[in-house]
Parts: C-alpha cells; structure tokens; sequence
C-alpha cells in the first residue's frame, strides 16, 4: 500500500462518526479474512447466548461471533426467520436455534472452500 493511500484512509477514517468507523473496521476485517494473505479464517468469536434474547439481538450477536461471514449471503435466510417470528408468531428460541445453525453452516461452507 502506497503512503498516499495510507494516508487517505486515515483521513477518511478520522472524518467518520464512532459508529461508521467502527463499520469501515469490520468491512477491512471482512475484506482480510476474505482476501488477505492468510487464508486461514479466525475462529468464530466466544460470544455465549444469553438466557433471554430477542431475535433482533441474536442476530446481532452471531455477526460478531462470525464477523467474516458476508451479510448479504445470509439476508435471505436470515429475513425469512425474521419473518416467520414476526409476522407468524414463531417462538424467538426457535428462530433463534435455527440463526445459529444458519450462521454456523455458512462459516462452516467458507472454511471447506478455502481447504
């Protein structure tokens, strides 16, 4: 990386709320994971589940537990548990149950892609 370079991403990186720079840091861990040298992935993060979790929170929890998954790829099966808690009364354990799932055969098919 050039020092040019370097020196725009800290600038923009200074410019941004906590918020979105703590954003842009997770999609540079994203893009590291995904494209960096070292092709090992990280370990899913020890975040343990909570006795009593919302939906909403749970999912919040499993992307920090697997920060290298690409959320888009997840969206779909994601919304439609989202949706079968909200809109159909599904028990929030039971969806919750099945987002772990979700978010574990995902980490797991990107971790036998890279073997």
């Amino acid at each position: 990386m050039t020092g040019k370079t370097e020196k725009r991403l800290i600038e923009i990186l200074d410019a941004l709320a906590d918020e979105q720079a703590r954003a842009l840091l997770d999609y540079a861990e994203f893009l590291l994971a995904r494209y960096g040298a070292n092709k090992d992935l990280p370990p899913p993060a020890e975040i343990p589940r909570p006795e009593e979790e919302t939906v909403v929170r749970a999912i919040k929890r499993l992307r920090a537990t697997y920060p290298m998954l690409n959320p888009s790829k997840l969206l779909n099966e994601t919304s439609v548990l989202v949706s079968q808690h909200v809109m159909q009364g599904r028990n929030a354990v039971e969806v919750i149950d099945e987002l772990e799932v979700l978010f574990r055969r995902h980490y797991e098919k990107l971790t036998s892609e890279r073997e």
